[in-house]
């Protein structure tokens, strides 16, 4: 719990269009990784970081933004608990992936990066 709570501290100091490209590289990963990896633990952990971001992240943005990253948050949360089925079938594999660059493509709009 202490590192986590490190790295939360550590993760706050960043201005805010930073911590929405770190979730939108979090994302990305996610979508490559559930393509790809053989391990269901890399993907649930991944989703589970997202999830971290997220909590940490969306208090400081507009109203719309905050409620569109608790939705993609509700999601993530469902993906983790699926994922160890999920991840036996790549109809599903692709799904999230494709879900993921689709949040990854969003959070880079929100942070204004591009």
């Amino acid at each position: 719990m202490k590192d986590m709570e490190k790295l939360r501290e550590r993760f706050l100091r960043d201005p805010l269009p930073r911590r929405l490209g770190g979730l939108a590289a979090t994302l990305g990963r996610i979508s490559s990784s559930a393509r790809k990896s053989t391990d269901p633990n890399i993907v649930s952990n991944l989703l589970d970081e997202a999830k971290h971001i997220i909590e940490w992240t969306a208090a400081d943005t507009e109203p719309e933004t905050a409620a569109e990253l608790v939705r993609m948050q509700t999601l993530l949360t469902l993906w983790q608990r699926a994922w160890d089925e999920a991840s036996q079938n790549p109809k599903q594999r692709l799904l999230l992936s494709v879900q993921a660059k689709d949040w990854s493509d969003k959070a880079v709009d929100f942070s204004g990066l591009v």
